[in-house]
């Protein structure tokens, strides 16, 4: 007569599954150094640049036309949204000129001089912004 074997029962194992994290929370990360004199990276930090000087004017941030230039200058907006942007005026609250035009890089104003209009431009790029 053939007897079956008795076979040892295994006990239960138990098995840890640690998960590695990542410590600066990136994701999808490829791996890559980013290349800061590639074209596109250049045209990224410009257009950034951009956005941030364009933000600072329109937040009403105190800004400066030239560095030897003493008075500061301010955007304020308009109220009521009708017709006008709103104006600049320089610290003392006084008003410089009104404001016609926002664009990315440029704004364009105008005041009244002697009853003759004056058209004024600034560029965003040049102002010196005070902290």
């Amino acid at each position: 007569m053939i007897t079956k074997p008795k076979l040892k029962t295994m006990q239960k194992v138990k098995i840890e599954v640690k998960k590695e994290v990542k410590v600066d929370g990136r994701k999808n990360n490829t791996g890559r150094p980013v290349n800061k004199k590639s074209n596109r990276q250049k045209r990224l930090a410009k257009q950034a640049f951009y956005a941030d000087v364009n933000n600072q004017f329109k937040k009403g941030n105190q800004f400066k036309l030239n560095r030897g230039d003493y008075s500061t200058y301010a955007y304020i907006p308009s109220d009521d949204n009708l017709d006008s942007l709103g104006c600049i005026a320089n610290e003392a609250g006084g008003y410089v000129c009104n404001v016609s035009y926002i664009g990315r890089t440029k704004v364009q104003g105008y005041t009244f001089v002697l009853g003759k209009r004056v058209n004024v431009e600034l560029n965003l790029k040049t102002l010196q912004f005070v902290k």
